[in-house]
């Protein structure tokens, strides 16, 4: 295809003087492997084998922005949303999903815009109802997504509808994933209008800086994968507030937009703010597994 053709062409050269660095070197890669699947470290400091690629189209969904070559993932992943996408389409949501990025070809750090989706178990879905699953490929470079989030970031918009929020609950509720990060002010919505015996599945909604326009979605290191790094289990106590609508959650629309000199205690939670953008990996960063990768055909 156009676009396969120019992603290979384009990613063949490495910059000057960043030989060294994974990010240049996994990005550089336009294909995935033929090794079996197997997610390898963890899910921001790792690599993928064997990833497969989310068909640009289906029936009840699309991949977005295709320049990027960012629609690889772990068999489960790749399933996962095509049955999400199903599931959409059957609430309402439009007529299935618009899927953004998940990872690269052989997953790894990359050069831009993640610092995690490295192994091939995380993606993004647009807030934005498909009207259409039949976009061109320069549509989907040019279409963008729908704010949920105030530009104040404490409350939803008018684009936010009860839709969505089915949306999140039944990909929560799929047993293959452990969390899902959305804009703090998407969390604080949900449980406002949260009853208490529908609150289990809450505990996996978890709140980020930005996520306005997509949520992200992550799931658990598939069965079997014995290179593949389990996050700390989400809390699963609702008795202890384990739901996650508790005074940390209002962090993210006070302290965390106005920082008071002494901002106390923060969210213990390894998705608080950290510095923007992806860190710069050498190899010796990752697993020592990601070099097979790296080399493999």
């Amino acid at each position: 295809m156009f676009l396969r053709s120019l992603a290979l062409t384009l990613c063949l050269a490495v910059p000057a003087g960043a030989e060294d660095l994974a990010n240049q070197l996994f990005g550089a890669k336009a294909l995935p492997t033929l090794q079996d699947p197997m997610p390898i470290g963890s899910y921001a400091k790792g690599c993928g084998a064997g990833m497969m690629e989310l068909p640009e189209s289906g029936d009840t969904w699309q991949a977005m922005r295709l320049s990027r070559n960012r629609h690889y993932g772990q068999p489960d992943l790749v399933q996962f949303l095509m049955d999400l996408s199903a599931t959409a389409r059957d609430i309402g949501f439009g007529k299935g999903l618009y899927i953004g990025d998940m990872s690269q070809p052989r997953g790894g750090p990359m050069t831009s815009g993640h610092a995690s989706h490295q192994i091939g178990l995380d993606a993004d879905i647009w807030f934005l109802p498909p009207a259409s699953l039949s976009l061109t490929e320069s549509e989907r470079e040019d279409i963008s997504s729908i704010p949920v989030r105030s530009a104040d970031q404490k409350s939803v918009t008018d684009n936010w509808t009860s839709v969505h929020r089915e949306l999140l609950k039944q990909a929560a509720l799929d047993p293959r994933v452990d969390r899902i990060f959305v804009a703090a002010a998407v969390k604080i919505e949900i449980c406002k209008t949260a009853k208490k015996k529908d609150k289990k599945w809450l505990q996996k909604i978890r709140p980020v800086a930005g996520h306005d326009t997509h949520f992200h979605v992550r799931l658990k290191c598939p069965k079997g994968a014995r290179l593949c790094e389990t996050q700390t289990p989400t809390v699963a106590d609702l008795s202890n507030g384990g739901d996650g609508c508790d005074d940390t959650l209002m962090w993210w629309v006070t302290d965390y937009l106005n920082p008071p000199k002494d901002t106390g205690e923060k969210p213990k939670d390894e998705e608080q703010p950290k510095k923007k953008g992806p860190r710069k990996f050498t190899m010796a960063d990752l697993p020592d597994q990601c070099q097979a990768v790296l080399d493999a055909d």
